[in-house]
């Protein structure tokens, strides 16, 4: 084999279309740009342009709110998971699990601001669970195993439950 046999695959490498050749080409004239006007220039377009008439986007009430400033983000770990990872012999059933025995186990990669824990999958092993928050099925789960969830969130007033 010689260095100017080496081709491409077939269908890798595609020709440049010759754009704005005459109108016999089908691609002359407005060269794919369109017709005149705002949408025939460069770095111009009202998204959402109706006329001059109040746009949809407008029109509509503003609504709802995200609280990304004091927004927790907490790390979401299924039962199924923790079983899994004690199986391997990477987490001890025995010790207290938390947000760092997690992550030195490889369960997750960085501690964020908590765990929370979720009721996917199956637990067998009798844990003392200490986590930011817990779903009612997850403390179920573990404390019909024998185990305990300690839940280290704040506890909120009923005037914020309601709400």
């Amino acid at each position: 084999m010689k260095l100017s046999e080496l081709s491409g695959r077939p269908g890798a490498r595609k020709a440049r279309k010759r754009i704005g050749r005459g109108i016999g080409s089908g691609t002359g004239k407005t060269g794919g740009r369109g017709g005149k006007g705002q949408t025939a220039r460069s770095g111009v377009r009202i998204k959402g342009f109706e006329g001059g008439q109040m746009p949809l986007h407008r029109r509509l009430p503003k609504r709802g709110f995200k609280n990304v400033k004091f927004a927790r983000k907490l790390n979401e770990v299924n039962l199924g998971k923790l079983q899994a990872a004690i199986d391997a012999g990477t987490l001890d059933a025995a010790a207290r699990i938390d947000a760092a025995a997690l992550v030195k186990a490889g369960v997750l990669r960085r501690e964020k601001d908590g765990v929370r824990l979720l009721g996917g999958g199956e637990i067998k092993a009798k844990v003392t669970l200490a986590v930011f928050g817990a779903s009612k099925s997850a403390v179920a789960a573990v404390e019909k195993v024998g185990g305990s969830v300690e839940i280290l969130a704040p506890k909120r007033a009923a005037s914020e439950q309601a709400a």
